[in-house]
């Protein structure tokens, strides 16, 4: 797969993301596509639990921004590490932002397979009961 092919998967994951579209959000994995966000959660199944997940946030944001400050691309793996910062206003008009570096392993279909989020989602909560 071309560097511009991973990157436009990259983009669409993010856009998607900020776009709170679930639809869009889940037709760009893999149907046996599995995420760890953030590392040292269990796993997911996208399949399985991001219609709600996408609800949730629906549910708790006004906004979110979902801002890719680097992505480093092997071209070879079919692999990409993104260092992101989130920003957002809750429902209850609270700011949040945070960061973390994110994981993607993407198949020949141009589907994610694989996502790894390192973020810390105390940091986040904390801004919103703050």
């Amino acid at each position: 797969m071309s560097q511009a092919a991973i990157e436009s998967v990259i983009n669409d994951y993010f856009k998607s993301f900020t776009a709170m579209n679930a639809q869009d959000y889940i037709n760009i994995f893999a149907e046996d596509a599995i995420s760890y966000d953030p590392v040292g959660e269990p796993p997911t199944k996208i399949s399985e639990g991001y219609q709600d997940f996408i609800k949730l946030l629906q549910m708790s944001f006004d906004k979110l921004e979902a801002v890719k400050e680097h992505i480093f691309i092997a071209v070879a793996a079919n692999e990409a590490a993104v260092k992101w910062t989130m920003k957002g206003i809750a429902k209850n008009g609270k700011s949040v932002s945070f960061e973390g570096i994110t994981i993607f392993e993407i198949n020949d279909q141009q589907k994610i397979k694989t996502t790894r989020a390192y973020w810390n989602p105390a940091a986040m909560v904390a801004q919103l009961r703050g």
